[in-house]
């Protein structure tokens, strides 16, 4: 069983109806306390950093899921559902994440056209098995202005990279925390098969 968080940020509908298609069991939740027969938990967001990290402690998620990334359960952050598992965002000044993987989200510094909007590819850094069956340069949908970049602290969690004037991480991994910058569910074929990958980890 999948857990979808609902904290009232993102697009719980196509993420259902992604799992829906591959007859993968999931649930929406939006309290904590339902989430006990629930394997693997997915975080959605389509909003800035700070209300994200706003609406997960008021519906009383960063305990949760701080507690259950340390006891190995999997855990996938889609877009902002991403950023919020580094350590700390610049977005409308500085504000602490999950800090399940070490970094810090900025804002895109060579991009000439912000936000990044459309079909862009991720190039795969190590190999993971969130990847089983994506091709390398697989093309997947990305909608964001801010990412997490790749540095010295995060190299060895960094699986992925897309190329958009520069190269900023699309796919995290970090034991089972997962994070990738893309959506996923609008995604076709490859998003597909990324979010199946993740429900068989």
């Amino acid at each position: 069983m999948i857990g979808i968080l609902n904290y009232r940020i993102g697009n719980l509908q196509n993420l259902k109806n992604a799992f829906e298609v591959q007859s993968i069991p999931h649930q929406i939740f939006d309290d904590p306390k339902g989430l006990d027969g629930v394997e693997k938990i997915v975080i959605p967001g389509v909003v800035a950093f700070e209300a994200a990290m706003s609406n997960l402690k008021n519906f009383g998620f960063v305990e949760v899921l701080q507690k259950l990334a340390k006891q190995g359960m999997p855990i996938l952050g889609v877009c902002v559902g991403m950023q919020i598992l580094f350590e700390q965002s610049e977005e409308n000044g500085l504000h602490k994440g999950l800090g399940l993987i070490p970094g810090r989200v900025e804002r895109f510094k060579k991009a000439k056209k912000i936000p990044h909007t459309g079909w862009n590819q991720v190039h795969i850094q190590q190999q993971n098995p969130i990847f089983l069956k994506i091709e390398n340069d697989a093309w997947f949908y990305f909608v964001h202005s801010y990412s997490a970049f790749p540095t010295l602290e995060n190299k060895d969690y960094s699986c992925g990279v897309t190329d958009y004037e520069e190269d900023f991480i699309s796919v995290v991994a970090k034991g089972k925390v997962v994070g990738c910058q893309f959506h996923p569910e609008k995604s076709q074929k490859a998003g597909l098969q990324f979010l199946k990958n993740f429900s068989e980890l």
